[in-house]
């Protein structure tokens, strides 16, 4: 019931900086607590970042920690993740998803909506 489009990736230099966004419709965007997840070629998505459903918490994986940041304006149904400092082992397809729990939980199998995500590139 909620719909998921992500935006905003690319082709980008290492060292560089990406926002990649995600816009939500359907649903009731602000009951749910809203993660970013990547998938590299030859490997299984992982979880990159989540914040929760009023946008207070926060949570990140350590490969990301201190480079990456997430936050959502729920006024506008849309989600953000500021990408700096990136690396070649940051290119992956991107994904935004929704989980009406609400926690902050890294699980893939938390998050019942996903976007169909936005490849980033990062070139050495």
């Amino acid at each position: 019931q909620v719909q998921l489009v992500e935006s905003g990736g690319g082709l980008v230099q290492a060292g560089g900086s990406l926002r990649l966004s995600c816009l939500a419709s359907g649903g009731t965007f602000s009951s749910c607590a809203m993660g970013w997840f990547r998938q590299a070629p030859g490997k299984e998505r992982e979880f990159v970042a989540v914040i929760s459903r009023t946008g207070y918490g926060t949570y990140y994986a350590d490969s990301v920690k201190g480079r990456f940041a997430v936050s959502r304006d729920n006024a506008k149904n849309m989600v953000y993740l500021q990408m700096n400092s990136l690396k070649p082992e940051d290119t992956a397809v991107y994904y935004c998803a929704a989980d009406p729990g609400g926690r902050l939980n890294p699980s893939i199998y938390n998050y019942d909506y996903w976007g169909q995500g936005t490849q980033v590139t990062v070139s050495s």
